[in-house]
């Protein structure tokens, strides 16, 4: 897609999700439990998506590949190989920043 204002339908529908590795297109995927296979941006300075697409590759989360190797990475994809992504828990979150602020 060029541009939507939001995708949730879509990945709601999709039984795969092929995407760039930005940390908002890999979250909201992998949130709803959709097998997701990252394309790696090799142009990008200080490549912060390699990193994320590494590490959720290394546990196990993704699938990742460049735009050379996407046809080859479908073919011998195995989705059952992917663990779940584990919930986020914003209760923790908040629970840091009322430490950090001084809130007890």
């Amino acid at each position: 897609f060029r541009f939507k204002d939001s995708l949730a339908e879509d990945l709601g529908r999709a039984d795969l999700v092929i995407s760039h590795a930005g940390a908002g297109s890999c979250l909201e995927t992998l949130e709803i439990g959709k097998p997701l296979i990252v394309v790696i941006n090799e142009k990008l300075m200080h490549n912060h998506q390699l990193e994320l697409a590494k590490r959720l590759h290394r546990d196990g989360h993704v699938l990742r590949c460049n735009c050379s190797t996407l046809v080859e990475t479908l073919q011998s994809m195995d989705l059952s190989t992917l663990k779940p992504f584990p919930p986020g828990q914003p209760e923790k979150f908040a629970l840091f920043l009322d430490k950090v602020v001084g809130i007890q």
